[in-house]
């Protein structure tokens, strides 16, 4: 995702924030830019299109001066990769500079409360409208921290954005709301540093601090102040960061299971990047060589892939049908490999891997290609073997998943599938524009929500030790949901080695209602929707049988809550998009439940993250 550095202090700030932005390179992006003030208050703004070096050999080593600047490398969500789009972003006049990680869900609403004020716009992003809300309050004489602030309460979505005035040289203002992805400050001598990640600041120090979400700090060389929103001062105790290489790329977690669960919200930033406009509502899905009159010819899509992806693709499949109107099946790569299927050059084939290596789904691919088909890849790895076998791919972009058990790839691969049925959709006249303003709308939250419920850990966490000594647990859903049921058993039985099972709900009477008793804890996933009172149906006879409930609920339900032993609750989701959020806790749930069983959560025994062989 978008990479944010920051300096403020004694030496020229430019050479700091290139090699702060280079070294944030490895989370992907598609423009980058600098922003310095000199000491009489004059910005210096340099951005560009591309890669990093496009802008170093823009710059010329002709470096603008001054010791205080921002940086940014941008994964473009609002208006497609160019000058005007590419961060930083400023008010009217040019003396309020932004950057910005996230999506300002509200952003239209505001952008148009405020040209009623008379500002103008010069570009198509969202993070734009940030500037010009400090702008708007500095003009009603407010002071630049408290405009900041006022723009905080303003956005809605998960952010994290750093801001400067070319009028106050001597600080930088940043603020986080949300799971927006980390905001560090390091600390010199009479220096001061800002990133999004740590790789970026150890070169210079390795004492820190966290903006956590809810606060705003004020930078300046010799001092960083903490506080709440509503101005509280917070008192940080400064940290020492690991030097070490693989305890950086944890990012100061115990694992990369958990750091890959959590950093989840601005993964799925990364997915939707440059692939969504809200202004005109439309999905880019600009390697997709299909013309509109061939997408209306297909007459059926196949899904297909191994293990978690597989489950993803038991949800593109309620995504494809509903808003694409496609007759859609799903297919076990290793089965469709062996078959003979019928398929032809009006069938769609959607291989789903996260790797793009796995044999199985390979050879999946190359039957359809004997068969003629169009096909796609959903994949997190540009040029893997997958993406060289099909006519296009959609690219995850969440970044390296190096815990064995799939996690952000999963909820990645549904926002991507998410993303190809609507564009399906709306080639074949069945989505128009208002719908698909709504639908965007609607996927643009998920990244809050899912930051939402990652805040439910220690909750989660302790429902863990009421579970761990179990040895069968079973998992219900109906729906959308089912696959997230059978995605929670997979998750679990992966790092716990409990034995764990996934079922359709409908399915528990004809066989698996035999194993419940007082030992077989079951997991239902139900939040609010068409099938919610089926699912209370099946908790009901859980318990009817001396079973253990553990329901996942939507915030606010008392029907479940009556009935279960333990609710973990969600915030209400369209249905559509629930899965995306329902599996998150079910993710945190495996994975404490492993650590206090003691096993090795990121090199599960006798697992590997990609299967190249049968």
């Amino acid at each position: 995702m978008c990479g944010i550095v920051g300096y403020i202090g004694k030496n020229q700030a430019t050479p700091i924030l290139l090699e702060g932005l280079k070294r944030l390179e490895y989370r992907g992006y598609d423009s980058s830019g600098i922003a310095v003030i000199d000491g009489t208050g004059a910005s210096s703004i340099h951005k560009v299109p591309g890669k990093l070096d496009g802008l170093i050999k823009a710059l010329n080593n002709d470096f603008p001066n001054g010791t205080v600047g921002i940086g940014h490398t941008r994964w473009a969500t609002h208006g497609r990769p160019k000058q005007a789009n590419a961060h930083p972003q400023v008010d009217c006049n040019g003396d309020v500079i932004v950057v910005h990680n996230g999506i300002v869900e509200n952003y239209l609403n505001l952008k148009i409360q405020l040209q009623g004020e008379g500002h103008t716009f010069t570009s198509e992003t969202d993070t734009e409208v940030i500037a010009h809300l400090i702008e708007s309050s500095m003009l009603n004489d407010k002071t630049f921290e408290e405009s900041v602030s006022n723009a905080a309460t303003l956005i809605k979505g998960a952010q994290a954005v750093v801001a400067m005035h070319a009028s106050h040289p001597d600080e930088l203002i940043a603020f986080r709301l949300g799971n927006a992805g980390g905001l560090a400050i390091g600390y010199g001598s009479n220096e001061t540093y800002l990133a999004s990640d740590l790789p970026a600041l150890l070169p210079h120090t390795s004492q820190v601090t966290y903006i956590d979400p809810g606060e705003i700090a004020i930078i300046q060389s010799h001092q960083v102040q903490h506080k709440s929103l509503d101005g509280k001062i917070i008192n940080k105790v400064i940290q020492k960061a690991p030097y070490d290489e693989v305890a950086v790329a944890k990012g100061g977690f115990k694992h990369f299971m958990l750091k890959e669960i959590m950093e989840q919200p601005h993964a799925l930033f990364q997915t939707l990047a440059g692939k969504v406009s809200l202004d005109p509502p439309e999905v880019n899905l600009g390697s997709l060589p299909f013309s509109d009159s061939e997408i209306r010819r297909l007459n059926r899509v196949v899904l297909t892939g191994m293990g978690t992806s597989l489950l993803a693709a038991h949800v593109g499949r309620h995504y494809i049908e509903t808003l694409a109107g496609l007759p859609t099946e799903v297919e076990n790569s290793s089965e469709m490999c062996y078959r003979n299927p019928v398929l032809d050059e009006n069938t769609l084939v959607i291989a789903v891997s996260q790797s793009g290596e796995t044999s199985d789904t390979l050879a999946a691919i190359e039957k359809a290609n004997q068969k003629g088909c169009k096909q796609i890849a959903v994949c997190n790895v540009q040029e893997s073997q997958a993406t060289r076998m099909v006519n296009a791919t959609v690219h995850l972009g969440v970044g390296p998943e190096l815990g064995v058990a799939s996690t952000k790839t999963f909820t990645g691969s549904l926002v991507a599938l998410f993303l190809i049925a609507t564009y399906l959709g709306k080639r074949r006249g069945l989505i128009d524009s208002d719908l698909m303003g709504q639908l965007l709308q609607d996927l643009s939250s998920i990244p809050r929500l899912v930051g939402q419920v990652l805040q439910s850990e220690n909750e989660i966490a302790k429902l863990a030790q009421t579970l761990f000594q179990y040895e069968n647990v079973m998992y219900l859903g109906r729906g959308i949901n089912m696959p997230v049921a059978l995605e929670g058993a997979l998750k679990l039985k992966e790092v716990s080695y409990i034995h764990a099972e996934g079922f359709p709900a409908g399915e528990m009477k004809h066989g698996p209602i035999a194993l419940i008793d007082r030992e077989m804890p079951v997991i239902i996933v139900a939040p609010n929707d068409a099938l919610y009172d089926k699912m209370e149906g099946s908790a009901q006879e859980v318990k009817a049988r001396g079973g253990k409930v553990i329901a996942i609920i939507t915030e606010g339900n008392t029907g479940l809550k009556s009935i279960a032993d333990e609710c973990i609750e969600i915030p209400e989701t369209p249905y559509l998009l629930s899965a995306i959020i329902s599996v998150v806790p079910l993710q945190l749930l495996a994975y404490h439940i492993a650590i206090l069983r003691g096993c090795d959560v990121d090199q599960p025994r006798n697992l590997a993250k990609t299967v190249t062989v049968e």
